[in-house]
């Protein structure tokens, strides 16, 4: 394990983006068609023959829709295929590759996608969760860090060009502790649970399931660096070219992720039970870690707050060039984008369709 003091270069990251592609795909096939309360999503859509969905394991709606089957009722005549992936860096990898139609990924992975030097061809199409207490940045309990500016000289692990990442980076400016003040390690969740038992690591800043199994001591979380100014989210993104042929699975899709949030807020034992079966966690545990997360129905998102209108863009654009701002000044991205071609990158029109009457 090399030490890593700064987000790999430009050219470097799309090297990474290529090539990495194979260590990122592991397929998972939906194993649950079960019917759950509310109407169906867009049941007569005419869907296309495959749909190619990158997930991670992370406790939100998109495991309700997989668990549930909602989208393989909505689309009967689609091949719907769930792809799991470690992190938003792989899902974007896979959309360079032409891999995946649909995915999730963190604000930050998102936003180095829409900028260049990657300037993937994807649309923001959805609001997964606003990232709370569920993605922290937490020590080894003995380690002898007991606050952020203790870091200095310590070993930090964190998924690279991840929203814990981008979090992080702004925790330890906020605490005064430079980059080069710490030894940064890029590892995926899984791998930081092995380095947290084996002691490689001081810290690190990672999202749940694995947060809760690394246990420590929190030094800060999401909500707070969001306070500081710098917010996060799980984010749904659409290839342009799927979105553009297969409008009605697109629509379906957005359907299904509301239904998926209708349930967390009217019945979130059931929808914990749902999660807790794709992430095999027994449902307490899951509705703990849902309480770090918001999530939000689709007609607030489609409001001005969030995503806006094709007539009234709304603050999300504002929001991700922020972001955009913040990486640039790490060597992550060549340029800030506009706002206004940010608002371009996102898929209101599908929006507007879908909610704008709601």
């Amino acid at each position: 394990m090399s030490p890593t003091r700064r987000p790999r270069t430009p050219a470097l990251l799309v090297t990474a983006l290529v090539t990495g592609l194979g260590a990122a795909l592991t397929l998972a096939a939906c194993t649950s068609t079960s019917s759950a309360t509310g109407d169906a999503a867009s049941a007569d859509a005419s869907g296309p023959d495959v749909l190619r969905i990158g997930y991670q394991l992370i406790p939100n709606g998109d495991l309700v829709v997989k668990h549930e089957g909602w989208l393989e009722e909505a689309l009967p005549g689609t091949d719907v295929q769930w792809i799991r992936f470690d992190s938003g860096g792989d899902v974007n990898t896979a959309v360079v590759a032409g891999s995946v139609d649909v995915g999730l990924a963190g604000s930050s992975p998102v936003t180095r996608g829409l900028s260049k030097p990657l300037d993937i061809d994807y649309r923001v199409l959805w609001v997964h969760d606003v990232i709370g207490d569920a993605e922290s940045l937490v020590a080894r309990d003995g380690s002898g860090v007991s606050s952020v500016a203790d870091l200095a000289g310590r070993t930090i692990a964190t998924p690279f060009a991840s929203t814990a990442h981008y979090s992080l980076t702004a925790a330890l400016a906020e605490a005064g502790v430079g980059e080069d003040d710490v030894r940064l390690v890029d590892l995926q969740p899984a791998d930081i649970l092995g380095a947290w038992t084996r002691g490689d690591v001081d810290a690190a800043y990672v999202w749940e399931p694995t947060l809760s199994e690394l246990g420590g001591t929190v030094l800060t979380t999401s909500t707070q660096v969001a306070q500081g100014g710098h917010p996060t989210y799980d984010l749904g993104v659409v290839t342009r070219a799927f979105a553009d042929e297969h409008p009605d699975a697109v629509d379906a899709w957005l359907e299904a992720q509301d239904r998926a949030v209708a349930l967390l807020q009217d019945d979130p034992d059931a929808a914990a039970e749902a999660i807790g079966a794709e992430l095999d966690l027994p449902t307490d545990e899951v509705t703990t870690q849902l309480a770090g997360l918001t999530f939000l129905r689709g007609s607030e998102q489609a409001g001005e707050t969030y995503f806006g209108t094709p007539d009234a863009p709304g603050a999300f654009a504002a929001s991700l060039a922020s972001a955009a701002q913040f990486l640039h000044a790490q060597g992550a991205i060549d340029a800030v984008p506009d706002v206004a071609d940010l608002q371009d990158r996102i898929a209101v029109d599908a929006l507007a369709r879908v909610f704008g009457g709601r």
